[in-house]
């Protein structure tokens, strides 16, 4: 299995650029309560659906959410796996061994 840590930071550009957005945001914290289809995510968030459409792309390009036909309507969810990746993929940033390097001790300084 591929370890998303192991992933280099290029493949997660799209994700952080689609997170980047206020509007995006509130599109993922209204999706965090469960499913939602296009027509009700325009009237919480008080937008036109074509631009909520350009938005919904650009999270589906992105991975952060998913989307499933049913009807005439289309549904919009979470994409848990995209989240643990990304997680995955900050968490080594967090590691005592980067957070080391990244910060050199003040005798390190001091010799330069």
């Amino acid at each position: 299995m591929h370890d998303p840590a192991q992933s280099s930071p290029n493949s997660f550009l799209a994700s952080f650029q689609a997170l980047s957005d206020p509007l995006r945001r509130q599109i993922l914290e209204l999706l965090r309560g469960g499913e939602l289809c296009a027509c009700d995510l325009s009237e919480r968030l008080a937008v036109k659906q074509s631009r909520l459409s350009f938005h919904l792309k650009t999270l589906k390009a992105a991975k952060l959410i998913v989307a499933r036909q049913e009807s005439r309507w289309i549904y919009y969810g979470l994409n848990p796996s995209q989240f643990h990746s990304l997680e995955s993929f900050l968490s080594h940033y967090q590691s005592p061994s980067f957070l080391a390097s990244a910060h050199p001790s003040s005798s390190d300084r001091q010799s330069r």
